[in-house]
């Protein structure tokens, strides 16, 4: 090697630390492995700041945002006033993502019904989300700061509106690891065939190392992309090849003392248990057929009822952390499939049954008390008609983030419950604000931690999922 490049690959900071008497470099990477004794694995169950209430979570996220207004959010005001022209002072000084001018208030069509021993009001799109209402805690009063899709859906889910932060799954991966070291601590699963609208940002983990990225399995065909063995190479053959890449990443972790080395041990070793454990619980050939008919599955489909039949078998094996995405709830109303008359029933068809069979399902295998299950877009849709389709048969409402509705279940939080409210015609937040910090503040506080300390030193500073916001809603809680 030239003496001048060895003289400069040795003028490291890293190779300073390594070589320095004070062993800063050995420290830093006994810290890396602390906790197991292998130093291989960084998905090791850990355990929270405090008790918790909730083990794991179910996130289920519509991507493109349901009309609120159209589905828990009954507005009789609204309706009184529909196609009269929207108070200026609802608008003044807002800017909406197809709407200009002065927009013509939009009462829901949907007929109504109060469900549940609470009497929550609930429309005819989510009947059987009616025999759910005491299983869920609505929260009628949530907000964002974004009004387009992929930032909004990067805010809910990695606390930022920007590209780069860790998910929600990243986060409670990193701090409480996987009850299943054969399986990844955090799935993610796609349904309507489109991938989220913040990408695999969405998903992704940020500066977090990346172990505790999502990983996407697929409910039909090979269920993760790529582990299978290569062709002509055994089983055996494959441990040999691995073993002999683990051992030159030991020596590199050693002198480098790099985290995403250890990283990268943890990820081929546990892609080779993955290849016997995913196939195994992925298969919903071994559910009766009753069960594939409540949730609506099909044996070799691919559909949200197939990806939450998938949900309750990945957390019964132990996974933590499982995101659905399903695409195709941006209700515009440009064509009959997004507008909030058939298209919206159409659509709500394939979304409450199965979930719905989630709730019971998970309740009778006694998991539904210590999993956390969440619902909501990434915000809500307009009191008035989106400006594109003000003219037309078909009702659509545009994007809107001052208020809006999401619900949880399970893990903690009280059943049978409505929280805040929106204004008499919808458009604002009238009583007991829930930022989606607050949101994700009280998501984590569920899992055992507290936001403020679940941090990850990154560029100089302590990030936190919830940036330097974001406030526990206690009420919310069991």
């Amino acid at each position: 090697m030239d003496p001048r490049i060895e003289y400069a690959a040795f003028s490291t900071r890293r190779h300073f630390l390594q070589q320095s008497t004070a062993g800063v470099g050995a420290m830093a990477l006994a810290s890396l492995m602390a906790g197991d004794a292998s130093g291989n694995d960084p998905l090791a169950a850990a355990k929270p700041h405090f008790p918790a209430k909730a083990k794991r979570v179910i996130y289920l996220h519509m991507t493109g945002s349901p009309p609120n207004l159209d589905m828990f959010d009954y507005k009789p005001e609204l309706e009184q006033r529909d196609d009269q022209d929207c108070p200026d002072h609802f608008i003044e000084g807002k800017t909406f993502a197809f709407t200009s001018g002065k927009p013509k208030l939009l009462g829901s069509p949907r007929k109504w019904k109060q469900c549940g021993s609470n009497g929550t009001w609930m429309s005819d799109a989510i009947p059987n989300f009616h025999k759910t209402a005491d299983d869920m805690c609505i929260v009628h009063s949530m907000y964002t700061d974004q009004f387009n899709h992929a930032p909004a859906e990067l805010l809910v889910l990695t606390g930022s509106p920007r590209s780069g932060r860790p998910s929600l799954g990243s986060w409670t991966t990193y701090g409480l690891g996987s009850e299943n070291e054969n399986l990844p601590g955090f799935v993610v699963l796609i349904s309507s065939g489109v991938q989220p609208n913040g990408g695999k940002n969405s998903f992704g983990s940020g500066f977090l190392p990346s172990v505790y990225q999502g990983v996407q399995c697929r409910s039909k065909g090979d269920p993760v992309l790529y582990s299978s063995d290569p062709a002509g190479m055994s089983r055996g053959m494959r441990r040999m090849s691995l073993d002999a890449i683990r051992d030159l990443n030991q020596i590199q972790a050693e002198q480098l003392g790099h985290p995403e080395t250890m990283t990268r041990i943890a990820q081929y070793e546990l892609a080779f248990r993955m290849q016997t454990a995913v196939p195994e619980v992925m298969d919903i050939s071994q559910e009766s057929q009753k069960t594939l008919d409540d949730y609506g599955a099909e044996v070799g489909g691919a559909s949200l009822a197939n990806n939450c039949l998938l949900a309750r078998r990945l957390v019964e094996s132990g996974v933590r952390f499982v995101q659905l995405f399903d695409w195709g709830w941006d209700f515009h109303g440009t064509g009959a499939a997004t507008g909030i008359q058939k298209g919206l029933t159409d659509k709500c068809a394939t979304m409450d049954k199965p979930i719905a069979a989630l709730i019971k399902d998970l309740k009778q295998r006694g998991l539904f008390e210590d999993t956390l299950i969440v619902w909501g877009g990434e915000f809500g849709r307009t009191p008035f008609r989106e400006g594109r389709t003000a003219k037309g048969k078909i009702l659509g409402r545009d994007h809107y983030p001052d208020a809006f509705t999401m619900w949880l279940a399970g893990g903690g939080v009280k059943g049978g419950f409505d929280y805040g409210n929106s204004d008499e015609l919808g458009f604002n937040v009238a009583e007991k604000p829930v930022h989606i910090h607050d949101l994700q503040a009280t998501i984590l506080h569920l899992l055992g931690f507290d936001h403020e300390q679940l941090t990850y030193r990154f560029q100089g500073r302590d990030f936190r999922l919830t940036d330097v916001h974001g406030h526990v809603v206690k009420d919310l809680l069991a």
